[in-house]
């Protein structure tokens, strides 16, 4: 098994004490996003921009993974808030596939998403999380607290997958 190239904080974010202020849900969210991009730049250095967009084995590229960690984080927040996705989302949508970014802009996209993402997972886990949301143009049913906790398992499933990619592209 591979080790990650930088040194791992030796408490995880959920164990740090961090984020009090905030209700257990949002508070766990917070944590959950935290990790994300505590991994991503640990197991994301060293690779070259090439390596970055390159799809080792057939999967999906790291920058795909990054760019949609950031943008489904913004689209599932609009859902949790109870709006429908902007003309812009469905478009940032529809580019998650391509894209010519480096890896500092793809990560710097994603912790634009995170910081934005924690003022508003703040408000949102002050908020009855019972209460119901639609998702997409069918409403498909959920609630806040449903649309919150996937923000946390969503990214961290994103997440895994970077480190897997990176792991192959450090052997490929």
């Amino acid at each position: 098994m591979s080790n990650p190239p930088a040194s791992v904080p030796a408490v995880e974010p959920w164990l740090r004490g961090t984020y009090a202020d905030v209700p257990a849900v949002g508070r766990a969210v917070l944590h959950a996003l935290d990790l994300a991009l505590e991994d991503l730049t640990q197991w994301t250095a060293g690779l070259t921009d090439a390596q970055v967009h390159s799809q080792p084995l057939g999967l999906p590229s790291v920058a795909f993974h990054l760019r949609h960690i950031a943008r489904s984080t913004e689209r599932l927040l609009s859902y949790a808030e109870g709006n429908p996705l902007s003309v812009e989302q469905l478009a940032l949508l529809k580019a998650e596939q391509g894209g010519e970014e480096t890896l500092a802009e793809l990560l710097a996209e994603v912790e634009a998403s995170f910081s934005n993402a924690a003022e508003r997972v703040r408000v949102l886990a002050t908020a009855n999380l019972d209460t119901f949301r639609g998702v997409g143009r069918k409403q498909l049913p959920t609630s806040i607290g449903g649309a919150l906790v996937h923000v946390a398992d969503h990214t961290q499933r994103h997440t895994g997958q970077v480190v897997t990619t990176a792991k192959v592209l450090r052997v490929v």
